[in-house]
């Protein structure tokens, strides 16, 4: 069977069962402050689990995009080495909301796999939870008895809580699991060895298949289990290993999902996969990011420097460095496989073929900026070479190693590979040590401590007013501490709030609380797991009592300026740029509003002009704003609202118009697009490939922008005179400028041409060494620095010692040749500190070249004879 055949009789086969298909949810986390990436199917169910959503199908079957790129058996830097791990994978799975249980879990489970795939059930192993007497579990008797009516008892293995107990984190749902693995050795080895031996052993042919996880508990922060009022079934089934069963094969990347890529790269290449093992590690690599690059791009994720975006770069960088060591490519080659991958998974993701441009550009110019950073890597690690060898040491240290690998981005195992070329190896310990500091540097700092939640009430309510109301009588619900970055916060859920949690863009209100005289500042607030989260510093005194809770009604009437703001922006680029732009991320806050959207060029000042004059024109026309709310989100479509690629969408949306211009959208807006007063862009820069940035003001800060600029503009013009044409005077005046520096520069060159002719003619030659020592006239420090290295260059056998009155300053430069350095072992570092003592001060450098200042001028001559002095000693 084909892959794409094997998906739809999986979603199939669930359909029949009564489970709505669902589609895959972005990969790109955005509203999750735990995740960055999709790691496993359950998280955009999630929310349901906690009991913060109600399911609309108490039956689900998907197909999910996720990835994973830490942990367990997913470091990235073992992607490609073995045939099996990945880090974008697809994760086949069906879920019971409170419906169906352990039963019809296992029957539909081994009814699909037997009777439906055909897999031998002779191959089959199941593994169920054994208790942990140590937490007070129980072992899983309940799943023991459905599966023996489909296995013999020998071949289900009872496994420990690691392996057989899941757990969303440290609290939250959780449950026993029951796995099934499959033995794909042939007949010969399994013989040999029998697969219960081989099942969670790690073994490449004997594989867990599908996990079915039964979630009945509720796990608190102090350890404590729980019984949850509805127990869920929630079952991950990894795609690319179905695959590699159906279709017979030894390797995930010998199925129709891969070899289509890795045959791209054969043709493009001239290296047929199968013959070298680290080719062939090399093309798996790239077959694998290629996938992860592209899907995380269509879903909104763009390389960059922070969080997920960093993840992006570090596994493209990965790609690109295999290819340029072991497939020979100098020049950028992955975005010319995108077709190939189009090809196998476009029709099951439409997302791929219509972000395809986008993707493209995007791979190619960061492949371009790292094959540059390569070339860098190489030139620096060179000189790191020939230090080495100069000090005849065979290992260059761990902290160097990291400095490559962190700062310019070289990783390791290429500086390994070239050191191995040179008969050096790298510091393994310390390069390790390094980046453990570092890893443990990110983690306290992305740390956060919960405790559980204390609830007040158990009322199920909790409803945002905030669309009608900026202040309203709330309860506290529940509330906890949580610790972050040192700071003790709490976190309060109402009943009711009318704040707005931070999302789609726009940041959260802020505000307060009031009773009896008290006031509790709300400082941010947050969506978590479907919830509205308010951030305090401190509880109020009696938190069972009613409120009035209170928005900051001039922040959020600034915060809406800003959002329909970007509305309108938005339209006005389409129309300036054409359709092809689309939104890519947008922060929206009281002082000022960011849009990003794709484009493949800067802007031209009359391309803002326009921009700005529609944003401006429709300002002006005081359209009303049209909300419709829980609008299915067809007839959305229907209505003119553009879905977003990268973004969830429920079954019931939210669509804002004013005007022509209709969007979905969930943020606060103005009543009437008058409100926002002004409109004026103030940068429009690039932020990666096919992506720009504009940053933008609207009313007052607008308003300020403006004047603030032309109370500039109007001092220039009283500066020179108020003349008729302004600009033209101010370019005049920069060209005069331009003249005069550049006489400047010649006459100071002459100065230095004198003063270096001069000097040569005070060098005094002692047994083949020269010798120049004298107090110069100089501007700077820096001008003296570049004398001794011209005369460096000229002269053979130097020791200059200079000094300079620098702006009441003493200064000295020592340069001495770099031969004399050895031969004679003298030390331009330790003459410099000693000389520097007769002016008052300290300095330091190499041993060719040093500099020390101090407070004595007047102390410059016997600074210098004491330098003389030490040097003539040292070298005679």
């Amino acid at each position: 069977m084909k892959s794409k055949e094997i998906r739809e009789a999986y979603l199939n086969f669930f359909k029949r069962k009564g489970h709505a298909v669902f589609p895959s949810a972005p990969m790109v986390v955005k509203d999750d402050p735990t995740l960055m990436f999709i790691n496993a199917g359950m998280n955009q169910f999630k929310d349901i689990f906690l009991g913060n959503e109600t399911p609309q199908n108490k039956r689900v079957v998907d197909s999910q995009k996720c990835m994973r790129v830490s942990g367990k058996h997913n470091d990235l830097e073992e992607v490609g080495h073995d045939t099996y791990h990945h880090t974008m994978f697809e994760m086949l799975g069906n879920w019971s909301f409170g419906d169906y249980f352990k039963k019809e879990a296992i029957a539909w489970a081994w009814e699909f796999l037997v009777e439906e795939m055909a897999i031998s059930k002779n191959r089959l192993y199941a593994t169920v939870f054994e208790g942990d007497k140590e937490n007070g579990l129980e072992k899983d008797d309940e799943a023991m008895a459905h599966w023996k009516n489909y296995l013999p008892e020998e071949r289900i293995l009872f496994g420990s809580k690691e392996d057989n107990f899941w757990e969303m984190g440290d609290t939250g749902p959780c449950g026993p699991c029951s796995e099934i693995h499959v033995d794909l050795r042939n007949d010969e080895e399994r013989k040999k060895k029998p697969g219960v031996e081989l099942v969670n052993q790690d073994h490449p042919m004997v594989i867990e298949l599908w996990n079915l996880v039964f979630i009945q508990f509720n796990q608190k922060a102090s350890g404590e289990l729980e019984a949850l009022p509805e127990k869920h079934v929630d079952t991950g089934m990894g795609f690319e290993r179905l695959c590699l069963v159906m279709q017979n094969k030894y390797s995930n990347y010998d199925t129709d999902l891969f070899q289509p890529i890795i045959q791209e790269l054969s043709k493009m290449t001239g290296k047929k996969y199968g013959k070298n093992e680290m080719t062939d590690v090399a093309m798996r690599v790239v077959a694998d990011h290629l996938r992860a690059i592209s899907f995380s791009i269509a879903d909104g994720q763009l390389p960059s420097n922070v969080k997920a975006g960093y993840v992006i770069r570090r596994i493209l960088r990965r790609a690109v460095r295999y290819g340029y060591t072991y497939l020979d490519f100098k020049d950028p080659f992955i975005y010319k496989l995108l077709p190939s991958l189009i090809e196998v998974m476009g029709d099951a993701f439409p997302e791929l073929n219509a972000q395809r441009e986008l993707i493209e550009k995007v791979i190619r110019k960061e492949e371009s900026t790292f094959l540059k950073t390569l070339d860098t890597g190489i030139k620096l690690l060179n000189g790191v070479i020939e230090r080495t060898k100069k000090n005849n040491y065979k290992v260059v240290d761990g902290k160097t190693a990291f400095e490559l690998y962190d700062t310019y981005g070289f990783p390791l195992d290429l500086t390994e590979l070239i050191l191995k070329e040179h008969d050096l190896a790298v510091n393994r310990r310390e390069f390790n040590q390094e980046l453990e500091a570092q890893k443990e540097r990110s983690r306290q700092a992305a740390k956060i401590e919960t405790g559980d939640w204390v609830k007040l009430r158990d009322e199920e309510r909790e409803e945002f007013i905030g669309y009608d109301n900026t202040e309203t009588k709330v309860q506290i619900k529940q509330y906890r501490k949580i610790k972050s970055k040192g700071k003790e916060l709490y976190q309060l859920v109402f009943n009711y709030t009318p704040f707005y949690a931070e999302s789609g863009g726009q940041v959260g209100d802020t505000g307060y609380l009031e009773y009896n005289g008290e006031k509790i500042s709300i400082i941010d607030t947050k969506k978590e797991h479907n919830q509205t989260v308010h951030y305090v510093k401190k509880l109020p005194e009696d938190p069972y009592t009613t409120f009035k809770a209170v928005v900051s009604s001039q922040k959020r009437i600034k915060t809406a300026n800003n959002h329909t703001a970007t509305h309108l922006l938005h339209h006005a680029l389409k129309e300036v740029l054409g359709q092809h732009v689309e939104q890519k991320g947008s922060l929206v806050h009281p002082d000022y509003l960011r849009f990003d959207f794709s484009h493949f060029q800067k802007l031209t000042p009359e391309e803002i002009e326009k921009i700005e004059k529609i944003v401006n024109y429709y300002i002006r026309r005081n359209l009303p704003r049209e909300e419709k709310r829980e609008v299915p989100f067809e007839q959305a479509r229907d209505m003119g609202a553009t879905a977003l690629f990268g973004e969830k969408y429920g079954d019931l949306v939210r669509v804002i118009k004013f005007g022509d211009i209709v969007e979905l959208c969930g943020g606060t807006h103005v009543e009437a697009t008058g409100q926002i007063g002004f409109f004026t862009i103030t940068s429009e820069t690039a932020i990666s490939a096919g992506i720009r940035r504009i940053e933008a003001l609207t009313a007052d800060k607008a308003e300020e922008y403006v004047r603030k600029n032309l109370l500039a503009l109007e001092k220039v013009s009283e500066l020179l005179n108020h003349p008729s044409n302004l600009s033209k005077s101010v370019e005049k005046l920069i060209d005069e400028n331009y003249n005069l520096n550049k006489q400047i520069e010649s006459l100071l060159q002459d100065k230095v041409n004198n003063l270096k002719r001069d000097l040569l003619n005070k060098m005094e030659q002692i047994n083949g060494v020269n010798y120049i020592t004298d107090i110069i006239d100089i501007d700077s420090a820096d001008a003296m620095k570049d004398m001794a290295f011209q005369l460096k260059k000229e002269v053979d056998n130097l020791v200059l010692l200079l000094g300079a009155n620098i702006k009441g300053k003493a200064n000295l430069s020592l340069m001495i040749s770099e031969n004399l350095v050895k031969e004679k072992n003298v030390n331009a570092n330790e003459i410099i500190k000693e000389a520097a003592k007769e002016i008052k001060g300290g300095g330091g450098g190499q041993p060719f070249f040093a500099t020390a200042g101090g407070k004595a001028p007047d102390k410059l001559g016997t600074a210098l004879d004491k330098g003389k002095k030490l040097l003539r000693e040292k070298i005679h």
